[in-house]
């Protein structure tokens, strides 16, 4: 358990995520109040590498559950491994035999059958996804929902139930209760607005873009191979590419690529063949690369 917002700073710090008083803040009450984090900003601003950050620093197991249209509860609970089952069948079939053998009827089989059905329907065939993962675990887990915003609204109002309860139902197999309360951090990048009940369960985070003396922090962190002038050089530039009216400002992700491709190009400063060279790392639409290079010496402060 955390226990101050600066330990959870710390914390966090140690995992390689350089946060604000914010986003250390909003940590630590999600872990001493047991609440879901709900994370939402632009792709790329580190909603995803927070979760895994804070999983390191509360030394919990992280498990991630990817949301895309169509995600229903059974591809998030839990499958059946048919295959195996079905092995099982064929190595046990004399024994099955010998169980069905002098049925009067096929009624009296299938009776037979039935009592022998649970051999089938075990936990040795149950392949455990994300959720199940976390209410079994015999460890503390986080449970990172990423991009929750594209799972359907039904999904939702089922991650809600499970969220209020942290128990599972599996009909062949009873109830499954969380031995240890996970952890939970949600992101969603606002492609629908989430429902209401959701928002209420959860401790909610904004991010956005960051100031530049924190991403400078950031890039230091993450490129330390960098040097100094090059990635407050990179930085100020960024900074300028994002006030342009792009179709997608690059992200913090992107400045670490940029970043790391001009030192892998050599660069020593922000040499403007070489970031003309990488800029496919840091604007990812045809006509934002446009634009950026159109304005290419504005972007570079020449």
């Amino acid at each position: 358990m955390i226990e101050s917002v600066e330990a959870g700073r710390g914390g966090l710090a140690r995992a390689g995520y350089v946060a604000s008083r914010e986003i250390a803040t909003a940590v630590f009450l999600a872990d001493r109040l047991e609440k879901p984090l709900l994370v939402e900003g632009p792709a790329g601003v580190g909603k995803t590498a927070l979760a895994a950050a804070f999983a390191q620093a509360t030394g919990r197991r992280c498990l991630r559950l990817q949301c895309y249209e169509g995600l229903d509860e059974a591809k998030a609970l839990y499958e059946w491994e048919y295959g195996k089952q079905l092995l099982y069948t064929q190595l046990l079939r004399d024994r099955l035999g010998e169980a069905l053998g002098g049925a009067a009827s096929l009624a009296e089989a299938a009776d037979r059958l039935a009592a022998e059905g649970n051999v089938f329907f075990s936990e040795r065939f149950l392949l455990p996804r994300p959720i199940l993962q976390a209410v079994t675990s015999e460890a503390p887990a986080l449970l990172l929902v990423d991009e929750i915003d594209k799972a359907d609204p039904e999904f939702e109002a089922f991650l809600l139930e499970v969220l209020s309860e942290w128990a599972v139902t599996v009909p062949e197999l009873g109830t499954f209760r969380a031995r240890h309360v996970p952890r939970v951090v949600l992101t969603s990048n606002a492609a629908r607005d989430l429902s209401d009940a959701l928002a209420r369960r959860c401790l909610h985070l904004y991010l956005d873009y960051p100031s530049q003396e924190r991403e400078l922090e950031i890039l230091r962190a993450q490129v330390p191979e960098a040097r100094e002038a090059l990635a407050r050089q990179v930085v100020a530039a960024v900074a300028r590419a994002r006030a342009l009216d792009l179709e997608k400002p690059p992200s913090i992700a992107e400045a670490l690529d940029w970043l790391r491709g001009l030192v892998v190009l050599g660069a020593e400063s922000l040499d403007p063949a070489l970031a003309a060279e990488a800029l496919d790392l840091l604007v990812k639409r045809e006509a934002d690369a446009r634009r950026v290079r159109e304005r290419l010496r504005e972007v570079l402060g020449g």
